[in-house]
């Protein structure tokens, strides 16, 4: 017994360690990134692009969509996920392989802007420390608007006004909730999901989408089946 205890926390050392230098590791990632170019700069970048528009401006039912879908949590943390991070990490423990990174808004956003796609312990860790610093700076809708004009939808279109106007030819604040919704799931996979490739596929992303407003209260379940025939009459 002795010996198996010794096993263990000679393991537990290990663990801790190699946990730590990840976390270093990360932590100057992140710092290195920001020498790059600091956050605030960063974002006047996608500020000043053409098709900007303020979340004021906006359909609210996609802004709506988008935090259901994709962070329904995320007026409520701090820029980090315990509970979707635990999740992830029992998923990435059963593959063997960082398949899910619990991310929030926040965490895709600081993604977006600093690193790499790729799938990487230490790139997930600068993401953590980025996300922080996101927080700490801006306020969430300004986040949720950042984040909103700088993802891609998939036939060349970058953030939503442009998507907006590509895909329906209404302006961002002119949305259908239906179409409001079909956009709101694109980005997850944007050649996935693509209203030009895959129309079907969009179409129960779109299914998905409506599921989780519904579970978190952003819409009336009563809603749901003529909002489901129109998202078919689009899609």
């Amino acid at each position: 017994m002795k010996k198996i205890g010794i096993f263990f926390l000679g393991l537990l050392l290990v663990v801790l360690v190699g946990l730590g230098v990840l976390t270093f590791m990360g932590y100057s990632e992140y710092k290195n990134s920001l020498a790059q170019q600091d956050l605030p700069d960063k974002i006047q970048e996608i500020q000043n692009q053409q098709n900007y528009i303020s979340i004021q401006d906006i359909s609210p039912v996609y802004l709506d969509a988008v935090v259901a879908v994709e962070d329904h949590d995320f007026y409520h943390h701090s820029g980090i996920d315990i509970e979707s991070i635990g999740r992830a990490i029992l998923t990435n423990l059963k593959e063997g392989a960082l398949v899910e990174g619990g991310s929030t808004i926040t965490q895709q956003l600081a993604k977006n802007l600093y690193f790499s796609q790729d799938k990487d312990f230490v790139r997930k860790i600068a993401e953590f420390f980025m996300a922080l610093k996101i927080e700490d700076i801006y306020s969430k809708d300004e986040i949720l608007e950042v984040y909103v004009n700088s993802i891609y939808f998939g036939d060349g279109y970058y953030g939503i006004e442009e998507a907006s106007l590509g895909y329906f030819g209404v302006p961002a604040g002119a949305l259908s909730d239906e179409q409001a919704i079909v956009l709101a799931g694109i980005p997850n996979a944007p050649s996935v999901y693509s209203l030009s490739n895959n129309p079907e596929l969009a179409k129960q992303r779109a299914y998905q989408v409506l599921g989780q407003m519904v579970k978190y209260d952003f819409i009336d379940k009563y809603r749901v089946h003529d909002l489901e025939s129109k998202i078919a009459s689009i899609c």
